[in-house]
């Protein structure tokens, strides 16, 4: 089990937006309707602000920035590069919360306090979790993924997979390597982000855990 280092908090909360707005400007300008907008530019990082809202994608966009703040040249930054065919599964926010409150074994309810429990993985960890999202190379639609039963998806931490599983609810399951965990699903109200680009994003329930 993954657990949190609080001692790196304060750096990475500090150094959360230095170089992460710089990085996704160049693409955000340079977006138009030739289905290279990024994901970065959708998910609007570097604007990245906490809210009240469970369903949005807050704290995964304060962990991109995190990372590319710190490592400006970590494989994280493909997501400002929508010339670049990936498909990710992105957690909500609450998602997030349920994930802090596992790790930390209290209820935390708000975002800010999922991103320090986050941040406390330590940012190779949170470099990893994050790439465990991406599966790069391909843009997979909702309507393919409901054609996906049995699927193995490769992602961009070399030798980790994401397997698919699709029930007749309908529902997609996607199982990671944590057994204490639940398997994220994918919400289905929240599918085929950034639509008609070669980035698309399907927001899910929970986590991915690349590790046990």
């Amino acid at each position: 089990m993954i657990r949190t280092n609080m001692t790196r908090v304060a750096a990475l909360g500090a150094a959360v937006l230095v170089g992460a707005t710089a990085l996704v400007a160049a693409p955000a300008a340079q977006a138009a309707n030739d289905g290279t907008e990024s994901l970065a530019t959708a998910l609007a990082v570097g604007q990245a602000k906490f809210d009240m809202d469970d369903k949005d994608f807050d704290v995964l966009t304060k962990a991109i920035e995190a990372v590319l703040a710190a490592k400006p040249d970590s494989a994280v930054k493909v997501l400002a590069d929508g010339t670049t065919a990936l498909t990710a599964f992105i957690p909500t926010d609450r998602a997030f919360k349920n994930l802090a409150s596992a790790l930390s074994n209290k209820t935390i309810k708000t975002e800010a306090g999922a991103f320090k429990i986050v941040a406390g993985l330590g940012i190779d960890t949170v470099e990893t979790v994050l790439l465990y999202h991406v599966v790069p190379g391909a843009t997979i639609m909702s309507g393919d993924a409901l054609k996906a039963n049995g699927a193995k998806l490769k992602t961009a931490v070399p030798n980790k997979v994401i397997r698919v599983k699709v029930t007749s609810a309908p529902a997609i399951i996607l199982g990671d390597y944590n057994t204490s965990l639940a398997n994220p699903r994918v919400n289905l109200d929240q599918v085929d982000i950034n639509k008609g680009n070669k980035q698309v994003a399907h927001g899910i329930n929970a986590v991915l855990m690349p590790t046990k």
